[in-house]
């Protein structure tokens, strides 16, 4: 099996808090590091009250220094929301403090609503060709000093901190060919344009000092546990999660519900059928079929792995499978 790593949006659930959701974090990058999980990305998120990530950078610190091995970083930082330099100053510390670990995957969507959009950057005038200028802008921090250069990102000029491009269209696949840049496609919650954004970056890419060829990490939802019926059942707190966004029902991560698919109308079905099509729930040996079955018709160099699962306990031990099935180890 290819190498795997672990998106975690640090889900505050019903009844809990911010708190408990970092510790829950930790915990669960500890056992990554353990079983050889290559990755351990956060996401930027705001103003949603089941996700704790918002001062990514922060968050991935802690995670950095509560681990040994395993490569700690974004999935993504929304750079829209930031100014390339803040971003690079931020990045170039970790990458000071964890030398050799830190990743940085940039999004361009807000992860949030228009109105907290606007609380974070008091300015959304932009146009199309603003992402690609800042990202270029970012690199150009990391990357080493040239002659008659007047801005240093200090930390971080000439530290080189991996860049990924995320996305779930085919914008950020021409970007990434473009760039010659990693690729991390959102498949976990956006799989409509999966196969067209795949063949786009491969096909277009254009190696960089960074990256030779295309690098494809694919995110992929992971429901495991001792049968399938209970692994289904912990897959419905992420589609009641799905609903409840669309909805505009902002709700921390609630518990699962048995046949929830019943209590839903033929369009929220099929919402959820579309949306969370990548995605194996049940034992070791369903998410192993599943699993390859992904890989073969993406041909991802990586999968990123998502659990949106209500009971901690539960979640570590959906992780356990993955990995033993995946046969990785330290």
């Amino acid at each position: 099996m290819i190498p795997l790593s672990i998106l975690d949006l640090a889900p505050i659930t019903q009844g809990s808090n911010a708190a408990q959701s970092f510790k829950n974090t930790l915990e669960i990058a500890q056992q990554a590091d353990r079983l050889g999980y290559n990755r351990y990305w956060l996401a930027e998120h705001h103003s949603i009250p089941g996700i704790a990530s918002a001062a990514t950078s922060v968050v991935i610190g802690y995670v950095a220094a509560g681990t040994r091995r395993i490569r700690v970083g974004s999935g993504g930082i929304m750079l829209p929301n930031h100014s390339p330099l803040v971003i690079a100053e931020q990045f170039g510390t970790l990458e000071s403090l964890f030398p050799g670990r830190i990743d940085l995957g940039l999004g361009r969507a807000p992860g949030s609503d228009q109105i907290t959009a606007r609380a974070l950057r008091r300015n959304l005038n932009s146009d199309e060709g603003e992402f690609p200028r800042d990202v270029v802008e970012l690199m150009g921090y990391l990357g080493p000093p040239v002659e008659g250069q007047k801005i240093l990102a200090v930390p971080g000029q000439g530290l080189k901190v991996p860049l990924w491009i995320l996305g779930s269209s085919l914008f950020g696949a021409q970007l990434a060919a473009a760039l010659g840049l990693p690729y991390a496609f959102a498949s976990h919650f956006a799989p409509g344009q999966m196969m067209q954004a795949i063949e786009i970056y491969r096909a277009r890419f254009q190696p960089s000092e960074q990256l030779q060829k295309p690098y494809l990490m694919m995110a992929f939802n992971v429901f495991a546990a001792e049968s399938d019926d209970e692994g289904r059942l912990l897959a419905t707190s992420m589609q009641q999660s799905v609903v409840n966004l669309r909805s505009g029902r902002l709700l921390p991560l609630q518990p699962p519900v048995e046949d929830y698919s019943a209590t839903l109308s033929p369009p929220e079905r099929g919402m959820i059928d579309q949306m969370l099509s990548c995605t194996a729930a049940g034992t070791g040996e369903t998410i192993a079929r599943e699993m390859t079955a992904f890989v073969e018709r993406t041909g991802a160099d990586e999968l990123i792995i998502n659990s949106q699962i209500f009971d901690h306990a539960a979640r570590m031990h959906s992780f356990a499978i993955t990995a033993e099935v995946a046969k990785i180890s330290r």
